[in-house]
């Protein structure tokens, strides 16, 4: 019985964790949704300008200038992609230990139930 507490302990840490890594994902997908909204702005501003148009940067408090072409491969390649592919996986985790531990719950309760009933 004692094993089965140290398994159930385990599982459940286990799963908090990744419940909390799940939030911190989810934030850092709002984030980029953000900055995409931000980005089709950036890319419908790209579209009006000249391929000579002086572009810059701001990087801190300075500003760098940039070719275009540079500028847009630099707003194209921001993706929310991985992001999604690291929060469907935490997800898919978090089900495989929840399922565990309902498992492991079931067994202990039907091995109450058995030893009660035995007595």
């Amino acid at each position: 019985m004692a094993e089965v507490q140290r398994k159930l302990q385990e599982l459940s840490e286990k799963y908090q964790s990744l419940q909390a890594d799940l939030g911190t994902k989810v934030e850092a997908r709002q984030k980029l949704e953000s900055q995409q909204q931000e980005n089709s702005t950036v890319k419908k501003e790209f579209d009006i300008l000249d391929d000579d148009a002086n572009i810059y940067k701001q990087i801190g408090p300075v500003l760098l200038k940039q070719d275009k072409t540079e500028a847009v491969m630099a707003v194209n390649g921001r993706s929310s992609k991985d992001i999604e592919k690291q929060i469907q996986g935490i997800q898919e985790n978090s089900e495989e230990i929840k399922g565990e531990i309902i498992q492991i719950q079931t067994a202990a309760q039907q091995s109450q139930a058995a030893a009660a009933a035995a007595s």
